[in-house]
């Protein structure tokens, strides 16, 4: 099983490549996610090391959704625009 530092790392980069198509601009995410991180890296229990991951993962998959949820809205007014 991988380390604690390699997982929160993993998952920084994952969040980092989701922020390209944020709408407020990849700067802003990425300032925002930064401190987001910097906040908690004095944590040292594994198990709230570990909560503080699923809730990153379940993080990601709202900002995916988010996404393709603009995309479609996007290709319903471009095709099917009344």
């Amino acid at each position: 099983m991988a380390s604690t530092r390699t997982l929160v790392r993993n998952l920084y980069k994952q969040m980092l490549y989701l922020g390209r198509d944020y709408p407020a601009g990849y700067d802003y995410y990425r300032e925002r996610l930064k401190t987001a991180f910097m906040k908690n890296r004095d944590v040292t229990d594994t198990e709230t090391i570990h909560k503080m991951i699923d809730r990153g993962k379940f993080v990601i998959k709202e900002i995916e959704a988010l996404y393709m949820l603009k995309k479609y809205r996007t290709l319903k007014r471009r095709y099917y625009d009344s």
